[in-house]
């Protein structure tokens, strides 16, 4: 039989979706009322198929059983070390301690602006704070650990007495190991946890929460001419190897999010083939993140309408994906997204 995947389709919102749910018209996605769903589309390699939650008990044998198991992954209330994910969509900001990042490099590297930016995202509305002291944009080459430590040691000692929700950007396990010290409560390691190869013992020994991030190639190739097969289902099957990879090597605990890398070994038909179809990686079972946050696919889509922010591009895509049930958005302008947000939620 060939291989299925399930895509949750058709979301309710707010006093909507409590009402299908209490109707028993559609499902909680994530044991989260508040957003909730009434249609999955199966897919396989050849073909694509929508279907209502009514009409599953239609379907026989191994595929039944199939969406069956993936409606309890789909629908089973997730919970996230020290993090609320009813609390929908939660904002990852963005601080890069950088002189070369893509967008904002230069603006935050010294010791006080990162503080300073670091208190001014909080109060805007961010939940999960993202540091990092290396550029992984198109191009860019690896730089040594010393170099990256020296850039957010001073910074994040600081940011640290604020007590929240840090997130730390970094490839190379020694950075990891240094910054635990700091009491940080989540690695982003944008290589999908290749880079290092000492990284996956060290998750599995500190049980430190994680992402698990797609990318292919590397920062400094990663844009030349990446080909793909189906991109939405090749990323799929790396989420779910990279997964059960970790379980058998010991690594039990559900503090995992899943990112599939906008822009990271992508070209634009890629990264609007993801967008539209990213509410897929629900099946597996774990919160999705999601950065399109000033992309260069915002520039290639607007072309003459580009502006150095992309913010209008940005939102527009954020909006798109809380409306699939996205629960992180990675995002530089925290302000400006949770605005859009609000309005948006009110509106809707």
């Amino acid at each position: 039989m060939p291989k299925y995947y399930t895509r949750v389709c058709n979301f309710y919102f707010g006093k909507l979706s409590l009402e299908k749910i209490r109707n028993k018209q559609s499902l909680p996605l994530h044991g989260n009322p508040s957003i909730s769903f009434d249609s999955l589309e199966l897919i396989n390699n050849k073909k694509k198929k929508i279907i209502s939650l009514d009409k599953i008990s239609n379907l026989k044998g191994d595929i039944k059983k199939k969406v069956k198991k993936d409606i309890d992954l789909i629908t089973k209330r997730k919970k996230f070390k020290n993090l609320n994910l009813n609390n929908f969509p939660i904002l990852m900001g963005v601080l890069n301690l950088t002189p070369d990042s893509f967008s904002d490099g230069g603006f935050y590297n010294k010791k006080i602006n990162g503080y300073n930016h670091a208190k001014y995202l909080f109060s805007k509305g961010c939940d999960i704070l993202d540091i990092g002291g290396e550029s992984t944009r198109p191009g860019s080459k690896e730089i040594n650990k010393k170099k990256e430590w020296k850039r957010i040691k001073e910074v994040l000692k600081k940011i640290r007495k604020l007590d929240k929700f840090i997130s730390i950007d970094t490839r190379k396990s020694d950075i990891m190991k240094k910054t635990l010290r700091y009491k940080i409560s989540l690695i982003n390691d944008v290589s999908g946890l290749t880079h290092d190869q000492d990284t996956i013992n060290l998750l599995k020994r500190t049980k430190c929460p994680f992402v698990i991030h797609h990318t292919k190639g590397t920062p400094e190739n990663m844009q030349k001419k990446p080909k793909y097969k189906n991109v939405v289902l090749e990323i799929y099957d790396f989420f779910e190897d990279t997964i059960n990879k970790l379980r058998k090597i010991g690594i039990k605990h559900n503090n995992i999010i899943l990112d599939p890398g906008i822009g990271f070994g992508k070209d634009l038909k890629h990264n609007i083939t993801i967008l539209n179809n990213i509410s897929i990686f629900h099946s597996l079972g774990f919160p999705v993140m999601l950065g399109v946050s000033r992309k260069r696919f915002i520039k290639d889509i607007s072309r003459n309408n580009d502006s150095n922010e992309r913010l209008g591009g940005t939102i527009s895509s954020c909006l798109s994906s809380m409306m699939q049930g996205v629960q992180i958005l990675r995002v530089h302008d925290v302000n400006e997204v949770n605005q859009a947000i609000k309005v948006f939620k009110s509106l809707n």
